[in-house]
């Protein structure tokens, strides 16, 4: 299967941060979710993959082409890029986002834009700086969506948006991934969503790769245990993760094929299991 992302033991090193040999790949045709608490490098890997950041060491290819080559800045013509930050400037209108970005974008489809503009019901003569945050997001997903990208690189995309909005934007996703050449890499603080369209799943924390999975084999990997004390004792010690013990016997996050067969393992949701390795500190 091609890769629309390799990522190889890549370093960034600041003064009071590292992101300390992180490698993984996103298949073509996939959507990858990164996870991970606030300054675990998620920014700082997506800015890495678009050539904003410059990593100290390692190895980087996006839809094939390594981004230290000359070639990479045409290769960009292929990537949609959404930013949790402000990516135009206050005074612009989406009808001058237009034409700014036709000016970039050498497949820049205005109609595209305009019916993107229409579904997510943005105003067209208003300025950014009076958009809300969700507004904002809606407008650079707009702009992301109207160059024929084969590759979205969304860093909380969903951020700012009401319950509704996140669903609909969520199946703009989907569809997107329809066509097989097409992939995303999305990093959101709202784990559920995640779950709801993720392939692959890629938790960062303090700057470490802590694991990079399928969704479906990491869900079917993990399990909450809730059993007596006296119970737990016999639980081998490997298949804990994380144990939380009260009055009333353990509620543990487990593996399941450590276990004996028997035991009343439930489903865990994904944000319980990266909580559990995160403490754990391992995989």
């Amino acid at each position: 299967m091609e890769e629309a992302l390799y990522l190889e033991n890549v370093t960034k090193k600041y003064h009071d941060y590292t992101l300390d040999h992180v490698s993984f790949s996103l298949p073509s045709g996939c959507i990858m979710g990164l996870i991970g608490e606030n300054g675990a490098g998620k920014s700082t890997t997506i800015k890495a993959i678009t050539g904003a950041v410059r990593p100290d060491e390692g190895t980087i290819r996006v839809l094939g082409c390594d981004v230290k080559s000359p070639g990479f800045q045409q290769k960009k013509q292929e990537i949609g890029v959404v930013m949790d930050e402000a990516c135009f400037p206050d005074e612009l209108t989406p009808g001058q986002v237009d034409r700014v970005m036709a000016g970039i974008y050498e497949s820049w489809e205005k109609d595209t834009f305009y019916g993107w503009l229409d579904r997510f019901q943005l105003p067209q003569k208003k300025r950014f700086q009076e958009f809300s945050r969700g507004m904002k997001m809606k407008l650079s997903l707009a702009a992301a969506l109207s160059h024929n990208a084969k590759l979205l690189l969304l860093d909380e995309a969903t951020g700012g948006l009401d319950p509704m909005a996140r669903d609909e934007i969520l199946d703009v996703f989907n569809d997107f991934t329809r066509q097989e050449d097409h992939s995303i890499l999305i990093s959101s603080h709202i784990v559920t969503d995640l779950e709801k369209i993720c392939d692959y799943v890629t938790f960062l924390h303090h700057g470490k790769l802590l694991f990079c999975e399928e969704k479906d084999e990491l869900l079917d990997g993990y399990g909450i245990l809730r059993i007596g004390k006296g119970e737990f004792e016999a639980v081998c010690p490997e298949a804990v993760v994380a144990a939380r013990k009260s009055e009333f016997g353990v509620e543990a996050v487990v593996k399941r094929s450590l276990l004996p067969g028997g035991m009343p393992v439930e489903r865990a949701g994904i944000e319980e299991i990266i909580v559990a390795i995160a403490k754990e500190g391992r995989a």
